[in-house]
C-alpha cells in the first residue's frame, strides 16, 4: 500500500547514459514535513555532455516517434515505472504536491490521451500553406517545408498541476532530444513520464530528465536551442524578450458577465471554473466581471465555496490543496495584505485550516472590488481565490488583459469581436464555458509548435 511505503523513493537523474545517483541529492518532504524521495541533482558539466549527447543522436523516423508516443502513453497510465505503481506514484504526487488525489488520477488519464494524441495535435499548428517533407511531390512547383528551428528543447517543468507535462512531448513528436528540469514540487510526474518514453523506445539520448540545483538551472536553458518556462511574472520578465524561451506565466483567467444574461444560470460554471483542480491552474478563473451589482453574486459565491470540505489531500473526497502548514501561511498573509480595503465575502479572516499533521488546508476566498481596474484583481493565488468586479461598457476590454483565458457570457457580439482582437488575451470562450476547458487540438497559450517550428521555401527539380 502506498502509506506503508518506509524506504525513499530513488528518483535518478535521467542522462544520455541511463540513470544516474548523483552524490549531491534534495530530500523531497510531503506537505507534513515527512521524507518521501531523494532527487539526485546534478552540475552544470552533466547537463553540458548529456546536451551534446542529444544533439549528435539522430531521430527516430516520424512515423516511429508517433508509435513510441502512443506505447508511452498506454506505460505511463497502467505500468510499474521506477519502482512505482500508477497508485503508488498518483498518491506521492498528491502527498508531496498538496493536490487532491482526484486531480492527480484524472491529469494521468488526460496526460496519457494527449500523448497517444500528440501527431495529430501538432498537426493542428502546421500552417496550411506547408507540407511536413521536402520530398512531397508539391514541392516541385514550389513549397513551404515544415522544419524545426533547433535540435534540442529544454524545459523548466511546473510543480502546480501534473497535467502541464502532458505539453512538451509534442516536441519529441516533431523530432526535437528533449531536456526536462523537474521540479521539486512535483518530481515524480516528469520522471515517470521520462521513463515511460525510454521504456517504449525513445533512446537515453533522445529525452532527458535532469535535476538541478536552483543556482544551475540556468544550465539546462543555456546548453539547448530553445526552452520554455513555467513560473511567476518574475519569470515572464526575465525572459519576455528571449527568441529563444518561451516563458509560461500566470493565467488571470477571468470570466465577463453582461447585464443581458443572468448570472444565476451560469452559476456553476463560474464555481467549477474558479474551484476545479484545486483552484491551482493557470485557466482556474481568478476574476469575475459582472455588468451591475457584484454583491448579489458574491454572496452565492461565497455560498457555495464556504461548503467545501477540509481534508487531507490523498483523501477520496477531497477538493482544496494543501500545502505544509508555514508556507499556507505565508500564501494567507500575502492574500489578507493585497485584499485590505476590499469587501471580504469568504476568507476575509484567513484562508488557513490546518489538519494537526503539520500540513494546511488553503481554503476559498471571495473579495469584492469596487472598480473594474482595481489591482487586486491581478493576483492569481494557488487555491481557489476569486476577486469579483463590477463592469461597465465603458470599461471595455482593458480590465481584461493579460488574460490566458476570458469567458465572456454575453450576447454583445461586438464585444466578443473586441475580446478576440486584444494581443494579450490568449483564448475567449463565448457562453457558458468553464475556464478550464482544454482540447489537445485546441492551442493553450498558443501552439507550442508555433514557437518550435517555421516554415521554410522549398523548390526542387
Amino acid at each position: 500500500m502506498p502509506g506503508s511505503r518506509t524506504a525513499l523513493v530513488q528518483l535518478p537523474a535521467l542522462g544520455a547514459k541511463g540513470a544516474y545517483r548523483s552524490r549531491n541529492r534534495f530530500t523531497v518532504t510531503d506537505v507534513a514535513g515527512a521524507d518521501v524521495a531523494e532527487l539526485s541533482l546534478v552540475p552544470p558539466l552533466f547537463v553540458d555532455r548529456t546536451v551534446a549527447a542529444l544533439r549528435r543522436a539522430d531521430s527516430p523516423d516520424p512515423d516511429r516517434r508517433t508509435a513510441l508516443l502512443r506505447s508511452a502513453a498506454r506505460l505511463f497510465a497502467t505500468a510499474a515505472l521506477g519502482g512505482l505503481t500508477v497508485e503508488d506514484y498518483e498518491y506521492a504526487v498528491s502527498r508531496v504536491s498538496g493536490m487532491p488525489i482526484s486531480v492527480v488520477r484524472a491529469a494521468t488519464t488526460a496526460t496519457a490521451a494527449r500523448l497517444a494524441r500528440a501527431y495529430h495535435s501538432v498537426q493542428q499548428a502546421r500552417p496550411t500553406g506547408a507540407v511536413n517533407h521536402w520530398r512531397d511531390p508539391s514541392t516541385r512547383t514550389g513549397r513551404a517545408v515544415w522544419r524545426r528551428r533547433g535540435d534540442v528543447f529544454a524545459v523548466h517543468a511546473a510543480g502546480n498541476h501534473p497535467g502541464t507535462h502532458s505539453l512538451w512531448p509534442q516536441a519529441l513528436v516533431l523530432g526535437y532530444r528533449v531536456v526536462v528540469r523537474p521540479s521539486r514540487r512535483d518530481p515524480f510526474t516528469p520522471h515517470r513520464l521520462v521513463t515511460a518514453l525510454r521504456a517504449a523506445g525513445f533512446g537515453d539520448d533522445q529525452v532527458a530528465l535532469l535535476p538541478t540545483g536552483h543556482d544551475h538551472a540556468d544550465a539546462v536553458l543555456r546548453a539547448a536551442d530553445l526552452g520554455m518556462v513555467y513560473g511567476g511574472q518574475d519569470v515572464v520578465r526575465r525572459y519576455l524578450r528571449e527568441r529563444t524561451v518561451l516563458p509560461q506565466g500566470p493565467g488571470r483567467s477571468k470570466i465577463l458577465l453582461t447585464a443581458d444574461v443572468d448570472w444565476r444560470d451560469h452559476l456553476d460554471t463560474i464555481v467549477d471554473s474558479v474551484s476545479r483542480h484545486g483552484g491551482t491552474g493557470c485557466v482556474n478563473t481568478t476574476a469575475v466581471y459582472v455588468e451591475g451589482d457584484p454583491a448579489p453574486l458574491c454572496a452565492a459565491l461565497a455560498e457555495r465555496l464556504r461548503g467545501l470540505a477540509s481534508l487531507p489531500p490523498q483523501d477520496e473526497a477531497a477538493l482544496l490543496p494543501v500545502q505544509p502548514v508555514a508556507a499556507a501561511r505565508a500564501v494567507e498573509a500575502f492574500l489578507l495584505r493585497e485584499a485590505a480595503g476590499t469587501r471580504p465575502w469568504l476568507g476575509g479572516d484567513g484562508v488557513v485550516e490546518e489538519l494537526g499533521d503539520g500540513s494546511a488546508v488553503l481554503r476559498p476566498a471571495v473579495h469584492q472590488l469596487d472598480r473594474p481596474d482595481a489591482p487586486q484583481a491581478r493576483n492569481e493565488l494557488p487555491f481557489p481565490c476569486v476577486w469579483v468586479a463590477p463592469w461597465t461598457p465603458e470599461a471595455g476590454t482593458a480590465p481584461l488583459r493579460d488574460s490566458l483565458v476570458v469567458t465572456a457570457i454575453t450576447r454583445d457580439e461586438r464585444l466578443v469581436d473586441r475580446l478576440l482582437e486584444e494581443p494579450t488575451i490568449s483564448n475567449v470562450y463565448v457562453g457558458d464555458h468553464r475556464t478550464y476547458h482544454k482540447d489537445p487540438d485546441l492551442p493553450h497559450d498558443g501552439y507550442l509548435a508555433e514557437f518550435l517550428m517555421r516554415s521554410k521555401s522549398v523548390i526542387r527539380d
